[in-house]
């Protein structure tokens, strides 16, 4: 017992630590700001945050606007953000050396100038990546991540960390270290995750350009619930080198890096410059396909397939009502809207993805675990995790009249070798199913329901169920991206009360609650397209956004 106590007093000594840094940086931000408001009252950073990322950047590459006034309209900005959500877990203060560095840049990237804010779970050189586990405290990355290597000679000032959800496996945003952050939008919802920080600050303003991952949402969850854009690629088509994973070496489900920004067109610049000579030099898994100008730049009018629903997770009335207007406003602009059904998402979401990613077990998920003090709400997720294979098949057999999958059985998805093989292939199967019946209808991109609006802080740990309509095209590794439309209206509010869900069971219940109170909230819509072809992905993002 005495050495648990002692083991447990030096946890939170660096939980303290960690804390005391957290606010130290908003000391340093706020005294950086103050100084420079100070030596140049006249700059009017209100016009400096009203300026598009594209416009931006055009101005500071032609030296109209000074890049230290950019720098330090956005350390304001994202200081009152980080107060009001909790979004940032460090000052990266490198990036005030950065910022003089960049005024004597022979060469200007296509990001010159341009403040950019990281995950937590990005490799920055000199910081932590501590996916919101204690035992990853103290342990500064020894180079930063390809991408941030990118942006820098991009020109780009990447200038604070972001906070994660414990384990990056959830699409809430808290962990012991750090603490819960908000939604900008409204305090009582979350941010989203597992890229929740980046959401609240970009979200709020406080950051025009973030940097993001994505595993079953983790981008588009964020985005969706704060109101902004944000597109996951093609698992290969942005480096992974020097970002950490929630869950290491499974290859079921793919991972994606990708940004976060208020509008499309920024998100097309961002992918402009990483997918240049210097990502595919220093990562040559990458395959070496620069951004196609011409495919995003097209206007032929496009056919695209639709769903309202994946007959999994009922759809909240303003998820359909997104769908159903973003259609019509498609149709009246010229575009063919072809439905597409959907089938099996519940077998795709429980033996695909979360067999996929727990082939073990759960159990090298469990070990990340070890030691620390807060399980991340998963109590019950370890408990079952442990215990032995015969008590799990009774639980998942007594539980299966009450809930719609074998809730226990997941935990009890221990596979061997040769099992491991057969779902790899089961899943390469039915990407070759799904892209034949996308190929059958003659698409081009497909507009698909976006979970929303944001959820109450808290919910998403109850309601792991819901990540169906995202975590599809992580198993289908397609690209992905999201672009808000409609706000929450008291009508949606009204018919929400006759929300009753697909299997009328607990999930479907709690969900209805986590909905309620939303009314003016944004709600979103999922652009999809086939693998390696973002340009076109962006395209109808873009197109989407304009109607």
């Amino acid at each position: 017992l005495l050495l648990r106590w002692r083991r447990r007093r030096a946890l939170w000594r660096k939980v303290a630590e960690a804390q005391e840094r957290q606010e130290l940086s908003l000391v340093r931000m706020e005294a950086a700001a103050r100084r420079f408001r100070e030596q140049h009252p006249s700059v009017n950073v209100v016009s400096i945050l009203s300026l598009p990322l594209p416009e931006l950047s055009k101005k500071l590459r032609d030296g109209s606007l000074p890049p230290d006034h950019v720098f330090y309209a956005y350390v304001g900005k994202a200081l009152q953000i980080a107060t009001e959500t909790n979004c940032i877990t460090e000052f990266l203060q490198e990036s005030e050396t950065q910022l003089r560095k960049a005024k004597l840049m022979e060469k200007q990237g296509l990001l010159y100038g341009v403040p950019v804010s990281i995950k937590d779970s990005i490799d920055c050189q000199g910081h932590d990546s501590t996916l919101g586990f204690i035992k990853n405290l103290n342990k500064p990355a020894a180079e930063d991540s390809v991408v941030v290597q990118v942006l820098k000679r991009q020109g780009a000032i990447p200038f604070v960390k972001t906070n994660v959800p414990q384990s990056l496996i959830s699409y809430d945003c808290k962990n012991l270290i750090f603490g819960q952050t908000r939604n900008p939008l409204l305090y009582t919802r979350t941010p989203g995750g597992s890229s929740g920080g980046e959401g609240a600050l970009v979200g709020g303003g406080g950051s025009i350009l973030g940097i993001g991952t994505d595993v079953g949402g983790s981008l588009r969850f964020p985005a969706a619930f704060c109101g902004i854009c944000a597109i996951k690629p093609t698992g290969n088509r942005l480096s992974k080198r020097g970002i950490m994973a929630g869950v290491i070496g499974q290859k079921a489900v793919a991972a994606a890096v990708g940004p976060l920004a208020k509008d499309v067109e920024s998100l097309a610049l961002c992918l402009r410059a990483l997918l240049s000579e210097d990502m595919f030099s220093l990562d040559s898994t990458v395959p070496p396909l620069p951004f196609n100008e011409e495919v995003y730049s097209s206007t032929k009018p496009l056919r695209i397939g639709y769903y309202e629903t994946d007959f999994f997770t009922m759809p909240s009335p303003a998820m359909r009502r997104a769908v159903r207007e973003t259609k019509q406003l498609l149709e009246e602009a010229g575009h063919t809207l072809v439905p597409f059904e959907l089938t099996n998402v519940d077998y795709v979401i429980f033996n695909y993805c979360v067999r996929g990613m727990f082939a073990d077990g759960g159990s090298s998920f469990v070990k990340k675990f070890k030691g620390e003090m807060e399980k991340g709400g998963m109590g019950m997720f370890f408990w079952l995790a442990k215990a032995p294979h015969w008590l799990k098949t009774v639980l998942s057999w007594i539980a299966k009249p009450f809930v719609r999958m074998p809730f226990i059985g997941f935990v009890s998805f221990y596979s061997t070798v040769d099992e491991v093989w057969s779902l790899h292939h089961e899943i390469e199967d039915f990407c070759h199913q799904f892209i034949a019946q996308w190929k059958k209808l003659n698409l081009d991109v497909m507009l698909c329901p976006m979970l929303g609006p944001a959820l109450g802080i808290g919910y998403p740990a109850k309601l792991s169920v819901a990540v169906s309509y995202t975590m599809l095209y992580n198993a289908l590794d397609f690209p992905a991206g999201v672009v808000p439309v409609t706000l929450v209206t008291d009508e949606d509010e009204e018919e929400l009360k006759g929300y009753k869900g697909y299997y009328q069971d607990w999930w479907d219940r709690t969900l209805a609650k986590a909905f309620r109170g939303s009314v003016g909230m944004p709600v979103a819509v999922q652009c999809v397209a086939l693998p390696w072809q973002e340009e076109l992905c962006l395209r109808f993002m873009k197109e989407v956004e304009t109607l």
